[in-house]
């Protein structure tokens, strides 16, 4: 799969943007260059234009798949407004779900920060990222919420 890598400045976001339509960002990548992919300069604004301005609202065309009810939670996801997370719990009562459920499909989530599931977060504090609950993965969630005017309790 060869991916483009966009510099942020919690480290560079791999995307990987197929037949018209974003198929993957990746926070955290290991060890890719980025090269072989090639990157219409107007995706790669709409991340440079979310890191300047965490308002920003991602309008690219999304292919990711899933079960029906992963796209349920992805769909979900991106009502959410920035600076205003919600907790796992919250957004299981709103779908009808647990919040284990919720968790999952976060974690099987392929398209991070368009589909903005670092907006879910725990009842004390912001929870896990990408199936970590340390490292890296959750210094980019951390990263990305204080972007957007969250504060951790």
């Amino acid at each position: 799969m060869a991916k483009t890598l966009i510099q942020a400045p919690f480290g560079p976001i791999a995307v990987d943007w197929r037949g018209g339509a974003l198929a993957g960002v990746d926070l955290a990548p290991r060890g890719e260059d980025g090269s072989g992919a090639v990157l219409p300069d107007w995706v790669r604004a709409e991340f440079l234009a979310y890191l300047a301005d965490p308002g920003h609202r991602f309008t690219l065309p999304l292919q990711p798949a899933g079960t029906a009810f992963q796209q349920r939670v992805w769909s979900a996801l991106r009502a959410i407004p920035p600076g205003r997370p919600c907790t796992y719990g919250e957004l299981a009562a709103r779908l009808g779900s647990s919040a284990r459920a919720i968790g999952q499909a976060c974690r099987a989530n392929p398209c991070p920060l368009v589909v903005p599931c670092h907006r879910v977060v725990g009842r004390s504090g912001a929870g896990g990222f990408g199936g970590a609950r340390a490292g890296a993965p959750l210094a980019v969630k951390r990263w990305l919420l204080r972007h957007e005017g969250w504060e951790e309790d």
